[in-house]
């Protein structure tokens, strides 16, 4: 079953396998065929996060910290899913929802 802010690797022709985070709403990641998700660095970093990446880490369920990069979402299709190999904690949960919000100018209010 696959929920909202899962860890998943992702089949990219040509390219490996990278971690994605699936951001679609929890209730549509039960039955649909494409996912929005958050692309990731796949290689290790020497690097802060930039202002719209959430670093992530072994508590995540990757090998070493990767960058989420939250200023673009990506559809993909569920089939290009490969395994699942974590869950955004809570604290990096609210700071993908700030990231996301602040960087695609999702504001409550106009």
């Amino acid at each position: 079953m696959k929920a909202q802010f899962d860890v998943w690797h992702h089949d990219v022709p040509a390219k490996g396998p990278p971690p994605v985070v699936l951001i679609s709403h929890p209730d549509l990641c039960a039955r649909v065929k494409h996912f929005n998700v958050l692309f990731c660095t796949s290689q290790r970093q020497s690097r802060k996060p930039y202002p719209y990446e959430a670093m992530l880490d072994r508590a995540d369920g990757l090998d070493w910290e990767t960058f989420a990069d939250c200023s673009n979402l990506y559809l993909v299709e569920s089939g290009r899913l490969l395994n699942q190999c974590g869950h955004v904690g809570l604290e990096r949960r609210r700071e993908i929802r700030t990231n996301l919000r602040e960087f695609l100018r999702l504001s409550a209010t106009d």
